[in-house]
């Protein structure tokens, strides 16, 4: 049966240039406002039968504030980024500069002792690959835009390298439709 996924980056918990890796911080004020400002366009998502979220306070947020009651999902949680959870790219560049580059040249690379890219797409294609269908096979799931990008990724079956093209914004939809093994990306708004 035909599946469609659609996933709903979190709102945002600090400025974009602020994020951290594996942030655990819950949405701030300018996130509450943009989840009430964006809303009426993501609320029908609710309607799916199966909601989901990453398990970080703010995809839990989002996903609470938007009716959707989402179930947790560790599979969805942000990449694994070892010793640099918590750095921003900036310190971690400061601190390791010929690591960070390692690991934004070679998807496959785990300089900071975590998961690689290539992992991390792979774990996220894998719970993409393993959702039940419902009966209308709607899911929505809300997660951080890295999870997003990975999703993709996946989908497109797009070399690795195009993760870092995409640019995922707090509160965008991504939806992808298909079966296990052949997705498509859908454009336009959610029906």
């Amino acid at each position: 049966m035909h599946l469609r996924v659609t996933f709903v980056a979190a709102a945002r918990c600090s400025s974009l240039l602020a994020e951290r890796f594996e942030d655990d911080r819950p949405l701030d004020q300018a996130g509450w406002d943009e989840v009430q400002r964006a809303a009426h366009e993501l609320v029908p998502l609710a309607a799916a039968e199966l909601r989901y979220c990453s398990p970080t306070p703010r995809s839990r947020a989002t996903g609470d504030a938007l009716g959707y009651a989402p179930l947790a999902q560790p599979a969805l949680r942000d990449c694994d980024m070892g010793r640099w959870r918590g750095f921003t790219l900036g310190e971690a560049m400061a601190r390791e500069p010929s690591a960070v580059d390692a690991w934004l040249a070679d998807p496959h690379a785990t300089p900071h002792g975590g998961e690689s890219l290539v992992g991390f797409i792979s774990r996220i294609g894998g719970w993409l690959e393993t959702r039940p269908v419902g009966e209308g096979g709607r899911i929505v799931a809300v997660a951080e835009p890295s999870v997003l990008r990975a999703a993709l990724v996946y989908a497109l079956k797009a070399p690795p390298s195009s993760y870092w093209n995409m640019d995922i914004r707090p509160l965008s939809t991504v939806t992808v439709a298909g079966h296990a093994g052949r997705w498509n990306l859908r454009l336009g708004a959610p029906q």
